[in-house]
């Protein structure tokens, strides 16, 4: 009992790490619909310039790698285009309440950084948890089923709805895939489609609290806040293997037994790179772990 606490509380400090943006954005999120102090700054304007700053100082400070930053620039461009087709006055499919001056279109450029924070948690969670895969699909197989699941977040709206068949396509694809984290000094492991919906989860209840916020809204919503339909999930799973797959091109997905690339570690002093130890010192232990390489099946 004492090694599956200390493990599961240290699982809890990885994740906190690796949640470290998508957290601060939530906090502002949240704070700004109760305490919004400024007159001549636009709320919306005010969260793009705060999650930039925090996004840089993660950089300054080395807590984030050259890799994670470059996931990050491919999810700001793909994330504001669906972004700028889903709000135009023809689709509708939500809206900003709120006024901006910074953006394109209906779209307030802090939109783009809510996306980000599921490829910043991505990229993150992968080196932390020291990511290894069994059964893991062709890359080309891989890319086919995300251009279609992108492609169809916006052919849906004038054509069929492939949505079903995108599901099928992901179970087939991945369905044989497992993941493996490291957590301690053992790796664990889950289906890769479990956590892809686990994510999803996540991602969903950050949106209820988005919405609740008025960061944007649903056509539904107007008259009135109510949680977002538990269909969405379906539409966050596609986004979640969108952006599980998008991380892979500057992520190489390794097999158990694969050496570390060192070129995607962070330097030893960076305190991002040091969860076990944190959690660790936390938990009163003075020594340190020396991880194996062990799979628990």
């Amino acid at each position: 009992m004492k090694t599956f606490l200390r493990e599961f509380w240290l699982f809890g400090i990885k994740q906190a790490s690796a949640s470290i943006f998508g957290g601060y954005l939530l906090f502002l999120i949240l704070l700004t619909k109760f305490w919004y102090p400024f007159e001549t700054l636009y709320r919306n304007d005010f969260l793009f310039l705060a999650a930039l700053g925090f996004q840089l100082a993660l950089l300054a400070a080395r807590l984030e790698s050259p890799r994670e930053a470059l996931v990050i620039l491919i999810f700001h461009v793909v994330a504001t285009a669906m972004e700028v087709f889903k709000t135009s006055d023809a689709i509708g499919a939500w809206h900003y309440p709120g006024e901006f001056r910074i953006g394109i279109g209906n779209v307030p450029l802090f939109a783009g950084f809510m996306y980000i924070a599921v490829g910043s948690y991505i990229a993150r969670v992968w080196r932390i948890f020291d990511f290894r895969f069994s059964n893991y699909p062709p890359k080309v197989a891989t890319y086919v089923l995300v251009a279609l699941i992108y492609a169809n977040f916006f052919t849906h709206h004038f054509f069929f709805d492939l949505r079903n068949g995108l599901l099928l396509g992901a179970a087939l694809c991945f369905g044989r895939s497992t993941i493996y984290f490291k957590v301690n000094q053992k790796h664990r492991h889950m289906p890769v489609l479990l956590s892809c919906f686990l994510g999803a989860f996540f991602v969903w209840i950050a949106e209820n609290v988005s919405t609740y916020s008025h960061i944007w809204i649903y056509p539904n919503q107007t008259g009135g806040w109510q949680m977002v339909s538990a269909g969405k999930l379906v539409a966050w799973f596609l986004l979640m293997m969108l952006s599980f797959v998008l991380v892979t091109l500057v992520n190489q997905p390794r097999s158990l037994g694969c050496p570390i690339d060192e070129s995607e570690a962070l330097p030893e002093t960076v305190p991002a790179a040091r969860g076990p130890q944190i959690a660790e010192w936390l938990l009163g232990r003075v020594e340190t772990v020396q991880p194996r390489e062990t799979v628990t099946e």
